[in-house]
């Protein structure tokens, strides 16, 4: 017959409080390592699809302002604790609101339908009437985006809560790529993929909310020199960003609020 260690009810209290114990040094530990080392740091929390396509492309006119700074980076997509948590800033988008921290402004979001130009030859598509029936690729996030997209542009769609789902914007991006469906999609996001052709907007309805996308600073660190630097570059970057988008796009498109 084997024989089980069960804890004592004084044990299962003294796991419980190491574990905490346990838990605040590896948060001290991983503090200490992330600001080590010569120069100045900055510890970034990115939503990943916004890293990845947009901001890290332009990191390097950052590191050109800033050449002893060195700059990590990570996935968060929800908000957290700055006084837990070893960042000095993240990427934030939704409503102004983030507790013990400061959102600044940086932009809103166009979300386009976009597909494959093989994917739009095949389905002979015309009208927005046509996607009602295609496979519609779907935000895991936002779960309601292709449903109020239809809304808004008068057109009846009983499956638009239905069709394959994906984490992240990356993910459904390179999906309706490869021909598997029609996506909606940040256009900031995609740009490179519609410069290649890899993707076509379908039509130039656009769904605008009002969320937006945000820099976050903790008011902790309000005034940290290097931080405020970091906004202050970033806020720039996105206001020239959207200046360029709008001249290469020619007259706006039509926008569905």
């Amino acid at each position: 017959m084997k024989q089980r260690v069960v804890l004592t009810d004084a044990g299962r209290v003294y796991a419980a409080e190491l574990r905490v114990g346990m838990e605040a040094l590896s948060s001290a530990t991983q503090r200490v390592m992330m600001l080590g080392g010569m120069g100045e740091v900055l510890n970034l929390a990115v939503l990943p699809t916004f890293g990845t396509q947009w901001l890290i492309p332009r990191m390097k006119r950052f590191a050109a302002l800033h050449p002893d700074v060195t700059v990590n980076f990570s996935a968060r997509t929800e908000p957290f604790d700055f006084e837990r948590e070893p960042f000095n800033a993240a990427i934030h988008f939704g409503d102004p609101f983030w507790p013990g921290a400061t959102c600044e402004y940086l932009m809103e979001e166009s979300v386009v339908p976009v597909c494959s130009p093989e994917f739009r030859r095949r389905h002979r598509l015309s009208q927005k009437e046509d996607l009602a029936h295609l496979t519609l690729l779907q935000q895991t996030s936002r779960p309601t985006q292709w449903a109020e997209w239809f809304e808004q542009v008068n057109v009846p769609a009983a499956r638009a809560m239905s069709g394959p789902r994906f984490e992240q914007f990356s993910m459904i991006a390179q999906a309706a790529a490869n021909g598997m469906g029609v996506a909606l999609v940040p256009r900031f996001l995609v740009e490179d993929d519609l410069a290649s052709e890899r993707l076509v907007v379908l039509f130039r309805d656009a769904l605008v909310t009002d969320k937006a996308y945000y820099v976050v600073t903790p008011d902790s660190g309000a005034e940290n020199r290097l931080v405020l630097a970091f906004r202050a570059w970033l806020v720039a970057e996105a206001a020239t960003s959207l200046k360029v988008a709008r001249k290469s796009r020619g007259p706006a498109a039509t926008v569905v609020k």
